[in-house]
């Protein structure tokens, strides 16, 4: 445990100088299993960073069910953002429900508006977002910083659980017995929403269950693909 303990003062003084920093701070909670220790640090630290989670409208119902536990278990509170109605019927209208099956630029349309632009309205007034992010989980997030200057949102973004392994992660959630998504138990290590997240089998890349019909180089759903200036 003494090794993990040092990774957590770790991102305990990552969050606690960002917040020093660059408040105010955000962090934006995916509910997936880095998010999640993240959460329980936030909390269990009292650290003045704010949590939110984007409900997309198509998010499986173990995520659901994770977003009431986290709702009754910590004090800080998890704000929910939602798309633009009007975006989505156009959308829908424009290339069905499942459209974002049909191409690449389809599903980037669909994520735009359903996760890229409720982000931004969460970003607003911030100087600086937390993410889950750790290098480890594919080729799109190879070579990212702990802390970057986010051109597109125009802040700070922090990656406190950049260096972390995946044997990391679930050690802290067992120790300290934090919830998590049950479809983890499924062999869903990535989980977004429902129609474009499937399990994987052993062997696979970790992010293979995501958008699992387009090549590797292109499965971000673009809150992670902005321009970013590391600190000197």
């Amino acid at each position: 445990m003494s090794d993990l303990q040092q990774k957590i003062e770790r991102v305990v003084a990552i969050l606690t100088e960002t917040v020093r920093d660059y408040a105010p701070v955000t962090f934006a909670n995916s509910l997936g299993a880095e998010d999640m220790v993240l959460t329980d640090i936030i909390d269990r630290y009292q650290l003045n960073v704010d949590i939110f989670s984007l409900d997309t409208g198509r998010l499986p119902q173990e995520t659901y069910d994770l977003m009431q536990t986290v709702r009754k278990r910590y004090k800080t509170p998890l704000r929910i953002y939602f798309p633009n109605v009007k975006q989505v019927e156009t959308y829908v209208a424009e290339n069905g429900v499942n459209g974002f099956y049909e191409s690449i630029d389809l599903r980037k349309a669909c994520c735009h508006i359903r996760k890229v632009e409720p982000l931004r309205r969460a970003l607003q007034g911030k100087h600086a977002w937390v993410t889950g992010i750790r290098q480890d989980q594919g080729s799109t997030r190879v070579g990212l910083r702990v802390s970057s200057f986010d051109v597109g949102n125009h802040m700070q973004k922090v990656n406190p659980l950049l260096e972390w392994s995946n044997a990391e992660v679930w050690q802290y959630l067992k120790y300290y017995e934090v919830p998590y998504n049950k479809l983890h138990d499924k062999f869903y290590p990535s989980i977004g929403c429902a129609p474009c997240t499937r399990a994987i089998t052993p062997g696979e890349d970790i992010r293979s269950g995501r958008w699992w019909w387009e090549a590797s180089e292109s499965k971000e759903c673009g809150l992670h693909t902005g321009k970013v200036i590391p600190l000197k």
